[in-house]
């Protein structure tokens, strides 16, 4: 029974939209299956429903995508697939804070906060170095204080740099692990101290890459010298896993995301400097293209949300079936 009343089914946001109250356990316990009875969903609905004719039937599939009341933070939300991402929870409900290096954000990241702010939402930028880690803590206690709760968080932050393996500096490998592994980390402990701290059953999504499973190949049928890039995001798919199994009992679910060869800003610039490399790209995937930022929006979407609530250290390939060879 101890088991069953620690259980984080007990917790979903689905069943408990606010902060669980510090109350004791069984108190907890019995307010939720409460909760729960008055929540129902899917064929649990229909089967009440055909009991007790007072029952109104409703669809409830995209109220349980809502984020609607819900705070997200977003590393790398200046620009590319974290303002992408950051604009599909707007869309969500969510009040988003997008945290990125620059002092100040460009014309991309207002010319989408004003878009946001249209629709009714709120979207505000953070400036923030993710490879210092009291620095992440104290932007993301800070966002938590403010809003009192944070819910999701996005780790997107992430640079790419190449040289041969064997030539690899050892400055060039810290500063790409520093951004693209330490950064990530921080991120999530940031987010999930504050989950913790509010005792929110939050959802944190790692931005790791199709490269954390397997050696991109370039025009010449050899790899892209990305042993740095390869690593960091190798490391993110397990952090992802293993920091899933540590905040699994306080509810908190963790999730990679590793997309393909999606076409950001980022890959432009690397493509610019191999002409023909893109239309190479393009058919190592059964679909035949790259992808596009905006094709991420969904299982961001869906991560972040109620509608993933038995989803945990997994890692979501969306690569165009680049994978599947």
């Amino acid at each position: 029974m101890a088991a069953l009343l620690r259980s984080p089914i007990f917790r979903y946001r689905s069943i408990v939209p606010k902060p669980l109250s510090r109350c004791n356990t069984a108190s907890r316990f019995f307010a939720t299956t409460i909760r729960a009875q008055s929540n129902l969903i899917g064929v649990a609905a229909a089967l009440k429903a055909q009991s007790d004719p007072s029952l109104k039937p409703k669809a409830t599939l995209f109220s349980e995508f809502s984020l609607d009341g819900r705070v997200a933070v977003v590393s790398g939300g200046k620009q590319g697939l974290g303002l992408e991402m950051a604009m599909a929870l707007s869309e969500a409900g969510a009040t988003v804070y997008c945290m990125d290096l620059q002092a100040t954000p460009g014309a991309e990241f207002n010319a989408t906060r004003d878009y946001v702010r249209k629709l009714g939402r709120k979207m505000e930028y953070v400036s923030v170095d993710v490879t210092k880690q009291k620095e992440v803590w104290d932007a993301v206690e800070s966002i938590g204080t403010q809003e009192g709760r944070v819910d999701a968080c996005i780790a997107a932050a992430g640079i790419l740099n190449g040289s041969h393996c064997l030539e690899y500096k050892d400055v060039d490998f810290q500063k790409v692990m520093d951004v693209n592994t330490n950064g990530v980390l921080y991120t999530a402990q940031a987010a999930g101290r504050q989950m913790d701290r509010y005792k929110i059953p939050g959802s944190i999504i790692l931005i790791a890459s199709m490269s954390g499973s397997l050696t991109n190949r370039n025009q010449h049928g050899g790899a892209h010298p990305w042993v740095a890039y390869n690593t960091s995001k190798s490391a993110v798919i397990q952090m992802a896993r293993s920091m899933a199994c540590e905040l699994g009992p306080k509810g908190i679910r963790v999730n990679s995301l590793s997309p393909g060869h999606i076409y950001t800003a980022m890959t432009a610039a690397y493509l610019e400097t191999v002409p023909g490399l893109g239309d190479e790209w393009a058919k190592l995937n059964p679909l035949g293209r790259l992808g596009r930022s905006d094709e991420l929006r969904g299982v961001v979407s869906w991560l972040a949300s109620d509608a993933s609530t038995f989803c945990t250290g997994s890692d979501i390939l969306v690569t165009g079936g680049h994978h599947a060879w």
